[in-house]
């Protein structure tokens, strides 16, 4: 295994971690979106309280991720800057939007109709971020983004907008909504609001359900439209598919039985799983079928600095990380308003 190999190996973890932690922001915003019944006002709260210490920490690993992939493969960079332009702008637009609503929503008067305005603002922009990020992998994924002589040659700005992207886009927003829910339904037994905690349990089996639908609908489309993502899901990435399936029954089963703390631990595997299994069908392309990871990678001695500057950089991220996590995750929450 040669060092680019190895870069994206760690610029794909940070995929994973953004897609678990900040997936689960943009899912609580879809939660705080669908809100309903006599403690439809106690759900948003739980929704704020679970997000409103950590959220915009998870925003590290979307940047790492930004400047490691503009570092390490600049080649790939540059062509889904290019033919991706529309579906990553108006993410970065959701990105930026929700942060801000989140912010003038959460201190807003109580009850005040600016409080709700932005809260509408809040889950739209986070509904829609997670979608356009799907959409935008699919598109990847397809084969239909061509490079050569290191410049984009795909001219085709809907590419984004097929019947595979709009599935996986919608993919991705079930997802996050399931880890969303999950993780909520920790959050309410930490807080010991029973309600609350069953009204997440049934939302998280639900979304679970819709996300199995859309991976089951992906599969079908894919050999039309993204034939060598569906080759290598057949070949090398089929053990890690099949781990994957196990592991989201593990955590179906887990809400069944009332396990919410493993079902936490199990959907995160299960997202992890996903994603590797795509990365591992993939391989050796980047953006297929024209950018591999060797065609694209930097100069040895541009990814051994990014390597040696992200091992540093680990040193006083994760501690950081951990003491967020422990002081605002580990204590029971606050009760929720009545």
């Amino acid at each position: 295994m040669n060092l680019a190999y190895i870069t994206l190996a760690v610029l794909w973890l940070a995929v994973i971690a953004y897609a678990v932690l900040g997936g689960a922001d943009f899912g609580g915003g879809v939660w705080d979106l669908f809100a309903s019944g006599p403690h439809a006002k106690q759900q948003r709260h739980l929704v704020d309280e679970a997000i409103g210490p950590v959220w915009e920490a998870n925003h590290v690993w979307l940047i790492f991720l930004i400047v490691g992939l503009f570092t390490a493969f600049p080649l790939a960079f540059s062509v889904l800057s290019i033919t991706l332009f529309v579906p990553f702008t108006l993410a970065l637009v959701g990105i930026v939007l929700r942060g801000a609503a989140f912010v003038f929503h959460l201190h807003a008067p109580g009850a005040s109709r600016t409080r709700a305005i932005w809260g509408r603002v809040f889950s739209a922009a986070s509904a829609i971020t997670p979608f356009l990020l799907g959409a935008s992998a699919a598109a990847i994924a397809s084969g239909q983004i061509h490079a050569s002589g290191g410049h984009a040659q795909t001219v085709d700005w809907t590419l984004w907008m097929t019947p595979f992207a709009l599935t996986v886009g919608a993919m991705a927003v079930s997802l996050c909504a399931v880890l969303a829910a999950i993780y909520l339904t920790v959050e309410a037994q930490q807080a010991r609001e029973l309600e609350l905690l069953a009204a997440f349990r049934v939302r998280a089996i639900i979304a679970g359900a819709v996300t199995a639908v859309l991976g089951a609908l992906g599969l079908v489309l894919a050999p039309f439209q993204a034939p060598l993502l569906w080759n290598g899901v057949l070949g090398k990435a089929l053990p890690a598919v099949i781990v994957t399936m196990l592991v989201g029954l593990g955590a179906a089963a887990s809400l069944f039985l009332g396990r919410y703390r493993l079902a936490r631990v199990l959907i995160v595997l299960e997202t992890a799983c996903l994603l590797g299994s795509w990365a591992v069908a993939q391989l050796p392309y980047l953006i297929p079928p024209d950018v591999t990871i060797s065609n694209a990678a930097s100069p040895d001695v541009t990814l051994i600095a990014l390597l040696v500057s992200t091992a540093i950089g680990a040193v006083f991220l994760a501690p950081s990380l951990w003491l967020l996590f422990r002081t605002f995750k580990s204590s029971k929450p606050a009760p929720a308003r009545k």
